[in-house]
Order: structure tokens, then C-alpha cells, then sequence
């Protein structure tokens, strides 16, 4: 399928926007355009405009920014394709033929979906019929109001092995096969795959019935599970569906919460006590698909645990693989309720202002990190500590992002050095430092002076170093700047970085300077900020590759005029970084962290030496010792990149 620009603008013209929002929003009409309460947050004063003769809307308050198609990805929450699917039927508008299979794969999802609808309609009127007269009692011992059990379409499969089967034969049993309702076995006639019990619709993004969820009725089967999904089909993904997330995400991105509970009956007792942002995965732990399609609803959805030892194990599991994929200003907040208590026994025995209350008391991703690290083997011993560092460290490096992986890295390692090397008391009184025996003099008043600290030799070298980037840092340094030059869009993000880089031969020509310059000038910040997000936000993935070429030949072109000297092939001295110059953003990050941090790190240290030399004490020997750590990390972390890369 080949959506071409043009076909993508002409789409956009026809679709009204005002209208397109009028369906979800109150708008009204100001001057020549349109404006309302902004949908992706909570203000009372109209700060979200509508341009229809331009295309697009925009809100003052928060920054939110987009066109028809991006409405309906942000706020509908549906995929980029079938964003553009419904606004065509909206406006009327065939779109491009895809090719012959994907013709008859979509179909054959229509008919599929046409199936699921039925056996909605079978299983909702089983539930009001008199074979379903169990099921309306469980629900009614589970207090849901008519009005949820109506919105989220509870149903009743009977106890027959048929019954589906029957009413829904003009569809044949090899599709009710693949959509999951029947099961088949090697010699035998298919059969009903849900049989007494409490039905449960599982949607798609767009509310369209993909799979069914099942509670079992009868107490007496123990070895039938209690809850039962259906398989994985063309329809469903399991691991990549959200229960409710079709209803949850617009009161989402109306409130800024989006909650994640265990299971759809916790789903369904917090709608029914007014909490409607609330989802669930589906028999499986949290996984990184569903993880990313949370953050295009919030960047920081809350994930409610039980509080049992699998509440706890969930909860793990869940950080663990959100951590490779964290990325600025996108996160997740922690919520562990009572021991022993779901969503619905809260509700119930505390009120739903409790509910709230635990909701909005969520802990931080690292908060939780450490906690669970920390509790999960005895500290006893020195072996035990440094167990725990071990885990700290390993999961830190599991981070994708290098500069949330540095924090992270720094928060925790400062959280284990204040529990591994706390500050002794003796007698309610802190213990003072030990100091050697040392020589004063008295000064002409008579009054006693005390010595000078004297300095390590190595600080003294250290001191004359400070302001000079270190020889062999030099080759990484060219590589930055040659990367920098490759994509100037990496200048502005790493600004305040570089102008703390020290003096060298590289530099002392003002390239940084003229860097920063560039960065800062006005045609190249429109090009990399506000113009280029809307160019995005209006093309809808568009290629850009051209752009960071364009504007490396630009600044080449100012550096030569200006007489700079720029750094070449043979200033990376033979080293393996040539996928930093080449603009590679990962590399050119943790390259500039490096550069930066090592020599303050190693003037630090030098001074940590001096210290202990003076007046040893614990506190000082454990700073020494952490520098020691951190100066060994940053040299094994500039080996291990050049000869991670070498090896590709």
C-alpha cells in the first residue's frame, strides 16, 4: 500500500477538523476559527484552537499540535493505518489498493470481525435469557450497576459443548475455529471453547470485538481454570492487547492518568466507582509492547499491584522491562495496594476517595527499583553490600538511554554508599575524624596557628591538567566533533556539555564556539525546533534524512570561512570510532559524558588522596573508594564502546 503525500494532503483537506473534534469536544466558534477546553489536559479556560483553512489544531497550554491524522493516533488512540482507514470513509475517499494478499488478509479480518460480532450478540442475549440467571447473581453479588454491565457487555456462555456452535453455523466451524470460540481436536467434531461462564468482550483500539474472557460460574470445578482467554488469533495478540484501553484512553488523556490493574474485573469495579482510566493486560506479565503503547496515551501511567508475592513479582518483572526502554520524561509510577486486597475489595471496604488516595501516592520507577533490590536478599555481611551494588548496577545498564542510564546509575549508587557506609555514632555523638599528630606555629599575636593540609604531588600535577582534555581522550574528542559537524540537529542537546570540555588542540581554534554559534542561530533553530516538529506533525513520517546533510554542508561552509580548523580521519589516531563521526547519536552522547566527566572524576580523586593523606577517616576513604569505582567505570565504559563497535 502506497499512501504518497499528496494523496495523505488531499485527505486532510476533506476531513473537517473542527468537525472531527466537535465529535468528542465542545467547540465553539471564534472569529475564523474554532476553540475549546483542551483534551490532553485539565483547564477550565479555553486554551485549544481549531484552524480549519490551515489544517491543523493547538493548544497554548500544554503545546499539544496536529492534523486530522494526528487526532486520531493521540487522541483516539488507534494505529497510524487505521487513523487514515477511518478518516477516508469519513471523507469519502478510497484508499490505495494495497497489494493482492494484503487485499484478501483484510478480508478475511472483516469476516472475522463480523464473527466476533455475533457471538457478542449470542453471548449478551444468553446473560438476559433464563439459562443465564447464575451469572446475572454473580454479578450481582459483585455490585456492578446495570449501567457498567450494559457499557462493558457482560455476557453467558451456557454449559453446552454446541451452543455457540448452532447459533452461529452459517459462519462454519473453520472460522469459528480461527476466531478462537471453537476447539479443535484431531478426530473429533469441534466444540464450544467457553461453557458456563460470565462472558467478557475484549476490544481492539477502534472498540471492534476481538477476543472473549471467560470467569467460570460453577464452584465445583476446580480443575478448570478460573479465568480463560482466547488464543491468539489474526485478530488478537494478547501480549500486545490492552483491556479497555478503547474506552480508557480518552478519559486518560482527559485526566493524565492512566492506571494498570491485574485483571478486567478490577477494570470493571473501578469504572464502576467513577475511576474510568483503567486497563489490564491479558493473562500475561506487562510486556514492552504494551509498555509503549501505555506512553502514547501518558508518559507516566500507574501500575497497580497486588499486595501478595505475586502482586510483588509483577511489579518486578514489569520495572524490569520498562528499564531498556525508558526515555526522557516518559516513566512509570508504582502503586502496591494493602496485603490481600484487589482494586474491588478497596473500593468496597474503604470507599473509592481510598482508591484515590493510593493512586495519587504512587512511587517513583527507581524509587521502586531500589526498594525491591534492596529487600530482596539479607545485608548482613560486606559480601551481601556488594551483592546488592552488583544488582543495582546490572540493572542500570539494561537502559538504553545513556544519559537516564548515568542518573540512574548515580541516584543508586549514591543510595548504596549512604546504606553500606553509614555514619557511626558513639554515645549519641558523632565519632570525630581521626587526625595525625601535626606541627603549628605561633603566630605574632601569640595565638596558635595550625599547618596547612599539605597537597599529594599527584594533586599538584592534577591541578596543572585542570582546562586540558587528557591525550588519550583526544581521538574520542575528534570523533565527537566530527560527529557534531555529520548532524548538527546533536549540537543544541549537548550544549551545555560542551562548553565545559577543556582546552585542546582541537579546540583551541574556536570550533566549540563556532558550534554553539550555529546552534544558536536563528535559520538553524527554526530548521531543528518548532519548524521541523510541525513539519513532522504535518507530514506524518515523511522522509527527513536529508535535512542533517543539508545543514552539515551549511556549518562546513561557516567553519571554512571562518578559517577553523576542523579535526579529519587522522586525528582518530587509528581508533574504532568511526560510527561516531558519523553522527551516530548514542555514541556522540556517551562520548561527550565521557569527555566531560572523566577529568573532573580523576581531579576529584587527586583530591580525595590528599584528603586521606591529611586526616583519614571512614567518610573519606568511602569517597576515595566510590571515585576509585567511578574513574575504573568511565575507563572500562570508553574500552568497551571502541571495542564493542570494532567487532561490528
Amino acid at each position: 500500500m502506497s499512501l504518497t503525500p499528496q494523496w495523505l494532503d488531499e485527505l486532510r483537506t476533506r476531513v473537517s477538523l473542527s468537525a472531527l473534534i466537535g465529535r468528542s469536544v465542545r467547540v465553539q466558534k471564534a472569529g475564523r476559527e474554532f476553540k475549546a477546553c483542551c483534551p490532553f489536559h485539565n483547564e477550565k479556560t479555553p486554551s485549544f484552537t481549531i484552524n480549519d483553512e490551515k489544517g491543523f489544531y493547538h493548544c497554548f497550554g500544554c503545546g499539544a499540535h496536529g492534523d486530522a491524522i494526528r487526532w486520531m493516533t493521540d487522541h483516539q488512540g488507534l494505529p497510524f493505518m487505521d487513523a487514515v482507514k477511518d478518516l477516508a470513509a469519513l471523507a469519502g475517499m478510497d484508499v490505495p489498493a494495497p497489494d493482492p494478499r494484503a487485499a484478501k488478509a483484510a478480508e478475511a479480518a472483516r469476516t472475522l470481525h463480523d464473527t466476533m460480532a455475533a457471538a457478542q450478540d449470542f453471548f449478551a442475549r444468553n446473560l438476559t435469557g433464563d439459562g443465564g440467571a447464575g451469572a446475572r447473581a454473580y454479578l450481582a453479588t459483585r455490585g456492578f450497576p446495570p449501567a457498567i454491565i450494559a457499557a462493558f457487555g457482560f455476557g453467558y456462555a451456557p454449559e453446552s459443548r454446541g451452543g455457540l456452535k448452532s447459533a452461529l453455523a452459517s459462519f462454519g466451524d473453520a472460522q469459528l475455529v480461527e476466531c478462537g470460540l471453537l476447539i479443535a481436536v484431531e478426530g473429533r467434531d469441534p466444540y464450544d471453547r467457553f461453557r458456563g461462564r460470565l462472558m467478557l468482550p475484549i476490544h481492539d483500539p477502534r472498540g471492534r470485538v476481538i477476543a472473549f474472557g471467560g470467569r467460570i460460574l460453577a464452584a465445583d470445578k476446580t480443575d478448570a481454570p478460573k479465568y480463560l482467554n482466547s488464543p491468539d488469533t489474526p485478530l488478537f495478540d494478547k501480549g500486545r492487547t490492552l483491556y479497555n484501553l478503547h474506552r480508557a484512553a480518552p478519559a486518560a488523556r482527559s485526566s493524565g492518568r492512566l492506571i494498570v490493574v491485574e485483571g478486567y474485573m478490577d477494570v470493571v469495579a473501578l469504572a464502576a466507582a467513577g475511576i474510568a482510566e483503567a486497563v489490564a493486560p491479558l493473562g500475561t506479565a506487562l510486556t514492552e509492547d504494551q509498555i509503549e503503547r501505555l506512553w502514547r496515551v501518558v508518559p507516566c501511567p500507574v501500575l497497580c499491584f497486588d499486595g501478595d508475592a505475586a502482586g510483588q513479582r509483577a511489579a518486578r518483572r514489569a520495572i524490569m522491562r520498562a528499564l531498556p526502554l525508558l526515555k526522557p520524561g516518559h516513566s512509570l509510577s508504582i502503586v502496591t495496594l494493602p496485603k490481600g486486597m484487589d482494586p474491588d475489595d478497596v473500593v468496597k471496604s474503604q470507599g473509592a476517595a481510598a482508591m484515590e488516595a493510593l493512586l495519587a501516592g504512587g512511587t517513583s520507577l527507581i524509587e521502586t527499583l531500589w526498594q525491591g533490590e534492596r529487600d530482596a536478599a539479607p545485608l548482613a555481611t560486606p559480601e551481601d553490600k556488594a551483592g546488592l551494588k552488583q544488582r543495582l548496577i546490572e540493572a542500570t545498564e539494561t537502559i538504553g538511554h545513556p544519559d537516564i542510564r548515568a542518573l540512574y546509575r548515580r541516584d543508586l549508587l549514591d543510595r548504596f554508599g549512604a546504606l553500606a557506609y553509614p555514619a557511626r555514632e558513639a554515645g549519641g555523638q558523632q565519632r570525630k575524624p581521626f587526625t595525625p599528630a601535626q606541627r603549628g606555629k605561633r603566630r605574632p599575636d601569640g595565638r596558635w596557628q595550625p599547618p596547612e593540609m599539605p597537597l599529594a604531588p599527584e594533586y599538584i600535577t592534577q591541578m596543572r591538567k585542570v582546562g586540558q582534555v587528557d591525550q588519550t581522550l583526544r581521538p574520542l574528542l575528534a570523533a565527537v566533533l566530527m560527529g557534531l559537524i555529520a548532524d548538527p540537529r546533536l549540537i543544541a542537546r549537548h550544549g551545555e556539555a560542551l562548553t565545559r570540555i577543556g582546552e585542546s588542540d582541537l579546540t583551541g581554534g574556536g570550533l566549540i564556539e563556532s558550534l554553539l554559534e550555529f546552534a544558536d542561530s536563528p535559520v538553524h533553530g527554526m530548521a531543528s525546533g518548532m519548524a521541523a516538529d510541525m513539519a513532522a506533525d504535518m507530514s506524518s513520517g515523511m522522509d527527513q534524512d536529508g535535512a542533517p546533510a543539508l545543514e552539515s554542508a551549511q556549518l562546513v561552509t561557516k567553519l571554512q570561512d571562518k578559517g577553523v580548523v576542523l579535526p579529519g580521519p587522522d586525528d582518530l589516531a587509528g581508533m574504532p570510532y568511526d560510527f561516531i563521526a558519523r553522527g551516530d547519536p548514542v555514541g556522540v552522547a556517551e562520548s561527550v559524558e565521557i569527555i566531560v566527566e572523566l577529568p573532573l572524576v580523576e581531579g576529584a580523586l587527586a583530591q580525595a588522596n590528599a584528603q586521606t593523606q591529611h586526616a583519614l577517616t571512614e567518610e573519606s576513604f568511602a569517597e576515595q573508594q566510590r571515585l576509585v569505582q567511578r574513574r575504573l567505570a568511565l575507563r572500562a565504559r570508553l574500552g568497551q564502546m571502541g571495542r564493542a563497535r570494532a567487532a561490528l
